[in-house]
């Protein structure tokens, strides 16, 4: 089912006064999620694989909780950011700390019990790579390059990873971050957004926030806008008969390419990780149909076999 937009929508008077950018709150961001996962599993067909998401979602929370403050970047650097409209925190200029690793082995223990045995092999083929090649993993995910990556082990590096920049973007201040020239990618770490979100309540009633997918910071872009290539011609809305109104795919005739729109207006609850999973067969909808995604979820990967 696909409804075309023809007008782009007006921008609500109080788009002004709404934060540009707002940060994950670092204390509940993973447990609200793994608590959306565990709603969603229930009756689901992809119940085992829903839970199993929830259980990571925990220990991403409990690990963010054990950990103290990151390195941040200097303040020079950040200065200098901020004065080119450049992500303090981007995945390809910021040195990585080692604590992410940590996280990670952390993650991977706590979530072992509940893991089915091709995820239990794809947690003992991580544990047993030397940390260069970790690193090397890791590069490679953030690259977006995943031909011959073990993509049975990608969540779980997506996973750890998400955990160390949450922890970084909701160390630095406000002030840190600036409007970035490309505003298709976030400003507080350069990733692309794995869904957008109309948000609800006060001044952001009705405006359209991109997630980011590895940080979880969200950011403001005007509605019936290509969230890839800007186009405000032929944005269509498609959605699968009979699923969930509050999720849909935002389509781009100009660049073929689509990402999931979440409403909160049509259910508060919703989650741009946990719906986007619980989703998949509007991806099928979407490959058929010859749209691209834009933008990737970092707890599942093409040709990942468990899914």
């Amino acid at each position: 089912m696909a409804t075309t937009i023809i007008e782009p929508g007006v921008i609500p008077p109080h788009g002004a006064e709404a934060p540009f950018l707002r940060r994950a709150e670092r204390a509940a961001v993973f447990g609200l999620r793994a608590r959306r996962f565990m709603t969603l599993a229930q009756g689901h067909v992809m119940a085992d694989f829903l839970r199993f998401m929830g259980h990571l979602a925990e220990a991403q929370q409990r690990t963010l909780d054990a950990q103290g403050a990151p390195v941040l970047p200097g303040a020079g650097q950040i200065k200098l950011c901020k004065a080119h409209g450049m992500p303090p925190l981007g995945t390809q200029t910021l040195r990585r700390d080692p604590s992410w690793r940590e996280g990670l082995h952390s993650l991977l223990a706590q979530v072992e019990s509940q893991a089915n045995d091709a995820t239990r092999a794809a947690m003992q083929r991580l544990a047993a790579l030397p940390e260069a090649d970790l690193e090397a993993f890791a590069d490679r995910l953030l690259d977006g390059d995943y031909a011959g990556l073990d993509l049975a082990a990608a969540p779980l590096v997506g996973a750890a990873l998400q955990v160390y920049w949450v922890r970084l973007a909701t160390a630095l201040e406000q002030a840190d971050f600036s409007r970035p020239e490309a505003h298709t990618l976030c400003p507080a770490c350069g990733s692309l957004p794995g869904a957008s979100m109309v948000r609800i309540g006060g001044a952001e009633q009705g405006l359209r926030y991109l997630h980011c997918s590895l940080c979880a910071s969200e950011w403001n872009m005007v509605r019936v806008k290509c969230s890839h290539c800007e186009s405000t011609k032929g944005i269509a809305y498609f959605g699968v008969e009979g699923g969930d109104e509050a999720v849909k795919a935002e389509a781009c005739d100009e660049c073929r390419s689509y990402l999931k729109i979440l409403n909160m207006e049509k259910n508060p609850a919703v989650d741009p990780v946990a719906d986007d999973l619980a989703t998949l067969a509007l991806d099928i909808l979407m490959d058929e149909a010859g749209f691209l995604r834009s933008g990737p979820n970092l707890l599942l990967f093409p040709g990942d076999a468990d899914a």
